[in-house]
């Protein structure tokens, strides 16, 4: 099955961008996945092809009008999961990665100017994501984040399916620290372990270099981790019986 994405921008020549090279241009060569970037503009109603408008209130800015946009969501109307990319979302993550990866595609809606009329979200069922706590000029850069991440995720893509096993974030930890030859590089060596052969102590060794890196780099990981091992199932909590 084809991994089928659809984009909704008022700059489609954004895309594919840097998904044209290395693995994602192979795997879309390949067709493992598909990409139509769709121009919102041409949804416009007028001569002039307006797709935005003062905010209703006043303020500075432009805001992307609702009939433009549900115009341009209905045009492609793929069943696929609908996600806006915008600072107020969810934040991305990779468990939500692997979900959009395992599906049939994505229809991604990229804003631009002040944002997109909020009446749409409602009215097309619309997810919100985002990729950071930061703003940027349009949904095109977090677009583009969201489909390599699940790109490299589809069958055959990576190569070896083991390729994407043991990543950060997969297990509520960061990754461990890679190395390889030279065995000795200015002072500096590959810990004897990894040298050693013995693949339970590396394993080990593993697994205690991603709580420890996730502990001191990642505080907030580290907390959900600890919370997710200790606290039970919700179906073997039990209610406190009245004394």
């Amino acid at each position: 099955m084809t991994f089928a994405v659809t984009v909704l921008t008022l700059y489609p020549e954004m895309f594919p961008g840097p998904l044209g090279i290395s693995l994602a241009r192979r795997a879309l060569d390949a067709g493992r996945w598909r990409l139509d970037a769709v121009n919102i503009r041409d949804f416009a109603v007028d001569r002039h092809r307006t797709v935005d408008d003062t905010p209703a209130g006043g303020g500075a800015g432009m805001v992307l009008r609702a009939d433009v946009l549900a115009a341009a969501i209905d045009s492609v109307a793929t069943g696929a999961p609908l996600i806006a990319m915008t600072p107020r979302g969810k934040p991305l993550t990779q468990a939500r990665v692997r979900a959009l990866a395992a599906g049939p595609g994505v229809t991604i809606l990229c804003g631009r100017f002040e944002g997109l009329d909020e009446r749409i979200f409602a009215a097309r069922g619309i997810e919100e994501v985002s990729v950071g706590d930061y703003v940027l000029s349009g949904g095109e850069m977090g677009a583009l984040v969201l489909l390599d991440a699940c790109v490299r995720l589809l069958p055959g893509v990576m190569g070896a399916p083991s390729s994407g096993d043991e990543e950060s974030f997969d297990s509520g930890l960061l990754e461990y620290p890679h190395y390889t030859r030279p065995a000795e590089w200015e002072g500096r060596t590959i810990p004897e372990v990894l040298r050693s052969g013995d693949h339970a102590r590396i394993a080990a060794w593993r697994k205690s270099m991603a709580e420890t890196d996730t502990r001191l780099r990642r505080p907030d990981l580290w907390e959900r981790h600890e919370g997710a091992r200790v606290d039970p199932p919700s179906g073997a909590r039990h209610e406190k019986k009245d004394e």
